[in-house]
């Protein structure tokens, strides 16, 4: 059997620096999104990544859990031991192709698809707090699409001194398409636009680049990683899709006679650029406007109104009420540990709802 693999990360349109990685080296293909700001993140997916690769060309059958495991304690010494790292963490998604089976190992709430006969199954579980209270029966499928807990995580690499894994094995056919992908991907688009494009897209860089340019246009939040393997006939080999798609570009067209630009044709170009960039302005500012979070100020829990993120040195957000709750107490805590980075919400109540909850949290338990 033989694997051809297409992958596509991007920052997306919000966030300043890409805090996902990926890993293809054939037969542990893998998408980590790091948590913890500045440069923390992205120091975790690598680190987590790094020390995977390593192990695995180490042992070609190390055992998936021990080597997760290993990275968590890697991602967790790298935080203890810089102040400007504390906090940091990871997800991690990754599978192991073993002939005709995969083996996969999950952490957070990154995912891992099947698509087979124009079916989408999800294999993994998403390790969320909202995912949890479904599974209580505390919330409906629908309600904790848009709840403001959505982006808590109840586990993830480098926030304990160990880690709870999941590991299971799924059969693969001819035909078959995995996709790994982390949440800037699924936060934005449903399961079934997803299915629609890997139904559609033969080729899997094509179907990579395609699922990231949707999730960009849906707003971009956050970073968006994807990572497409097909299972095809042939060889047992792993063909990256993006080189073996590769083509010389095709030559320009000879020029003809040049022509005089009318006066009408160059006001064009002077005058709709300028339009674009006004609209585009508009409707920034008025997404920006419509948009909640929870963060810090002065070293206190504090409600804001637009996006936790700077454009050009500009702020995109507005201080709104600063609370008397310690930040640091609220952020020490697991549902809130990226309170620095700010809790996106979907309204002001939603927000409210936040600071709420954490009020709660931090009271000292009734003796």
């Amino acid at each position: 059997m033989r694997v051809r693999v297409g992958a596509t990360t991007d920052v997306g349109v919000v966030r300043e620096q890409n805090e996902d990685a990926y890993l293809l080296r054939a037969p542990i293909y893998a998408v980590a999104d790091g948590m913890g700001g500045h440069q923390g993140g992205e120091v975790a997916s690598r680190l987590a990544l790094e020390t995977l690769d390593r192990r695995s060309r180490e042992d070609h059958e190390v055992d998936l859990r021990a080597a997760v495991r290993d990275a968590n304690r890697v991602v967790l010494d790298r935080a203890s031991g810089d102040t400007e790292l504390a906090g940091m963490g990871t997800t991690l998604t990754l599978l192991r192709i073993e002939g005709p089976r995969v083996r996969l190992a999950h952490v957070g709430d990154s995912r891992a698809y099947l698509l087979r006969d124009g079916d989408l199954r999800q294999l993994t579980d998403d390790h969320t707090l909202v995912n949890k209270m479904v599974k209580e029966g505390k919330l409906t499928t629908s309600e904790a699409k848009i709840h403001p807990h959505r982006s808590i995580l109840t586990r993830a690499l480098g926030v304990d001194g160990d880690v709870e894994v999941d590991v299971f094995t799924v059969d693969v056919d001819l035909g078959d398409r995995i996709l790994l992908c982390s949440d800037g991907l699924t936060s934005i688009v449903s399961d079934e636009v997803i299915r629609g494009v890997l139904a559609s897209q033969a080729d899997p860089q094509a179907a990579c680049d395609e699922l990231v340019a949707m999730a960009n246009r849906g707003g971009g939040p956050d970073n968006i990683t994807v990572v497409v393997l097909d299972f095809e006939e042939g060889e047992e080999e792993a063909l990256p899709a993006r080189a073996a798609a590769e083509t010389p570009p095709p030559a320009p067209p000879p020029e003809g006679p040049r022509r005089r630009p009318s006066l009408r044709g160059l006001l064009l170009w002077v005058l709709l650029p300028l339009v674009i960039l006004i609209g585009g302005f508009l409707l920034a500012r008025a997404y920006v406007n419509s948009q909640w979070f929870v963060g810090v100020h002065e070293g206190s829990v504090a409600l804001y109104r637009g996006i936790p993120a700077e454009v050009l040195g500009f702020e995109l957000f507005t201080l709104v009420e600063r609370t008397d709750l310690p930040a640091a107490e609220a952020a020490a805590l697991q549902p809130y540990r990226e309170l620095r980075e700010g809790i996106t919400a979907d309204s002001e109540e939603d927000a409210r709802d936040v600071i709420e909850q954490i009020e709660e949290d931090l009271e000292p338990p009734i003796p």
